[in-house]
């Protein structure tokens, strides 16, 4: 009852606060693609993978191919579960920690009580990217879901054959939910490797973990000819900017006082340990189970007498909580070396659900008298703990209440200094709907309502820009005449998601930044810039690659430089550049395959320069 209740009113609150966001309808253009024949591409005819969540983006084009609904109603429905179902594993998988090494205690009983789920649900970023149309759910629920079969792993012993394949199954999916998590996948796998069994066992984790994973990424270097996602290679996830990182993690803690549940959970956890250390602990069990005289020896071994201590060490629930809380302080690391993210608390949301998995639920002891040697009953010493985990439990509680009521950011209606907004109510002032989550409700978003009229009377194959003027749209024709194959028309402009989602799939849809043209992607990162948009191709390159007009007469616009647009045709002669842009764009067969799967680590580095003059140099001069 106490897990439907917290799911219940974290399913309200997040549906009191549904949206999907810009980022959010950037997947569903991928989906569109897929389902009318054009395959897992942003643009018909360039391969290039947009989503960071490759399991996401199939998981929601399964789900609109057997509905047939609309998508973004598709996408809204999938995140919410699985934001709702990662709570409701965490609460498990604490129940069980709890349960097992806590529960038939001859001097007391155990009444769970949700701590650290409350904490979580209070701050108002888990409400909102519960339903944003992102991964945020999926990833949540995928670290749940190994919680909660790690812990229940390190109770089953010698007899968990079954349960470790499942495991490694499921822990190599780690980085198609997103590509942080091969971190804790990876080390999950490792750990069941230790842990002592046979050869062709250990095969066989390898084998459970690898096969799905493996056989995507040979898939991915070949088709998309890159190692990881696009979007990797546009916000450059491998680069350190500790200084924004810091930042954006302040812009977390500090409105909403998490600081305060955090440490009050912490020193709950201490109380928790101290109150049963030792005495009936699962470790003591495990070792006991693997020093029984049953116990046989693996083949493959090479140490047969060593198993009983690894397991002993390896298998048991101690570990799995140090093992959690140990990936929680990677993720978080890995968060604030790349800056953070531009969504205020996005990014931080998972390391804050794996930090909290331990005490999802905190387990009260209700003693009992007990009698004493002496012969007359006393109150079990539990009487003064109990009292002290109540005490830590009414703060948390207290804190969440607070949370809810007062953490309203108010207007947002622009970009803070920090780049640091909050996402939805940022949306929502420029929208003017209270819940945005069709792409027709984005249509009052400045620029859009122009950007489909401007479709309307383009030329076909134009580049449209976007100016000063949210009325008016720069129509720009290409200088040679276009067969019926090409696009319709190809717009460039950063809201990516909205601007796809209101477009035909004949439109090319291209951003400034980079998560849909590698062009943009591969540009040097522009110094102390905004986390995630720190990549900006100027509109001269676009003209120069869509083979647009490039003198005024012809067409060309007054706020472009014809000898700009002049240096990006010159820059794009690249050779590098042009193997570049041939490895998504050139007809895919065999040869052009497996030259992507030999030179995809090499794109993944190559960078060009922002201006067209500076590229030229660097490329024919350097």
């Amino acid at each position: 009852m106490g897990i439907l209740a917290v799911i219940s009113l974290f399913a309200f609150g997040a549906w009191q606060r549904r949206w999907i966001s810009d980022d959010g309808l950037i997947v569903l253009r991928t989906v569109r693609n897929i389902l009318a024949g054009n395959g897992p591409v942003f643009n018909a005819g360039e391969r290039v993978e947009a989503n960071t969540s490759t399991l996401w983006t199939y998981i929601v084009t399964f789900a609109g191919w057997a509905t047939g609904s609309r998508l973004e109603y598709v996408v809204l429905t999938l995140a919410l579960l699985f934001s709702v179902s990662a709570l409701a594993l965490a609460m498990l998988g604490s129940a069980r920690l709890y349960g097992q090494t806590l529960f038939g205690r001859p001097a007391s009983a155990v009444v769970l009580m949700p701590g650290g789920v409350i904490a979580y649900l209070a701050v108002p970023p888990a409400r909102d990217f519960a339903t944003s149309g992102l991964e945020s759910g999926l990833v949540l629920a995928w670290i749940g879901l190994m919680w909660w079969l790690l812990v229940r792993w390190s109770f089953a012993g010698r007899h968990a054959g079954a349960a470790t394949l499942l495991i490694a199954f499921i822990a190599g999916l780690g980085p198609l939910v997103r590509p942080e998590l091969a971190v804790l996948g990876g080390l999950a796998i490792i750990v069941l490797l230790l842990v002592p069994s046979g050869l062709l066992f250990r095969i066989a984790i390898v084998a459970a973990a690898g096969v799905i994973p493996v056989t995507y990424q040979v898939f991915r270097m070949g088709y998309y000819a890159l190692p990881y996602p696009s979007t990797a290679v546009a916000k450059d996830a491998g680069g350190a900017r500790w200084d924004k990182g810091w930042m954006y993690l302040g812009d977390l803690v500090g409105p909403y006082w998490l600081w305060l549940p955090v440490v009050v959970l912490v020193l709950l956890s201490v109380v928790i340990l101290i109150q049963f250390r030792g005495r009936d602990g699962a470790v003591g069990r495990d070792a006991r189970s693997v020093n029984s005289p049953d116990e046989s020896t693996v083949v493959g071994d090479s140490d047969p007498a060593a198993r009983p201590v690894l397991r002993a060490r390896l298998q048991t629930p101690t570990f799995v909580v140090a093992f959690f809380l140990a990936n929680g302080l990677l993720l978080g690391t890995y968060v604030i070396r790349v800056g953070g993210d531009f969504m205020h608390g996005r990014t931080l949301l998972p390391v804050l659900f794996t930090l909290l998995l331990p005490v999802a639920v905190v387990p009260l002891t209700v003693p009992r008298r007990v009698k004493t040697r002496s012969g007359p009953t006393r109150r079990h010493y539990g009487y003064r703990v109990s009292g002290v985990i109540v005490a830590f439990w009414v703060g948390v509680m207290t804190w969440s209440g607070v949370i809810v009521i007062v953490s309203d950011p108010g207007v947002v209606d622009g970009v803070p200094d920090h780049g640091i907004v909050d996402e939805r109510q940022f949306y929502r002032y420029w929208t003017n709907v209270a819940h945005p989550i069709l792409a027709e409700d984005y249509i009052e978003y400045p620029r859009m309502e122009s950007m489909l009229d401007a479709q309307e009377v383009a030329p076909r194959g134009a580049v449209l820009l976007p100016t000063a003027d949210q009325y008016y749209w720069a129509v720009v024709p290409l200088a040679e005449p276009v067969d019926g194959n090409a696009p319709a028309s190809t717009v460039f402009f950063l809201q990516l998601g909205m601007t796809s989602m209101l477009s035909p799939l004949d439109v090319r849809i291209l951003d400034p930044v980079g998560l849909a043209y590698p062009l943009a992607g591969h540009t040097e990162r522009i110094p102390g810039g905004r986390i995630g948009h720190d990549k900006f191709l100027l509109p001269d390159w676009v003209i120069a690659d869509s083979g647009a007009v490039t003198s005024r007469a012809a067409g060309l616009p007054g706020f472009l430089d014809p000898e700009w647009v002049a240096d990006s045709q010159e820059a794009l002669n690249c050779p590098q550049t042009q193997k570049l842009l041939g490895g998504y764009r050139d007809e895919l067969n065999t040869g052009q395959f497996l030259r992507n799967l030999k030179d995809s680590m090499w794109r993944s580095s190559y960078r060009i320069e922002r201006l067209p003059a500076d590229e030229i140099e660097r490329c024919f001069s350097g």
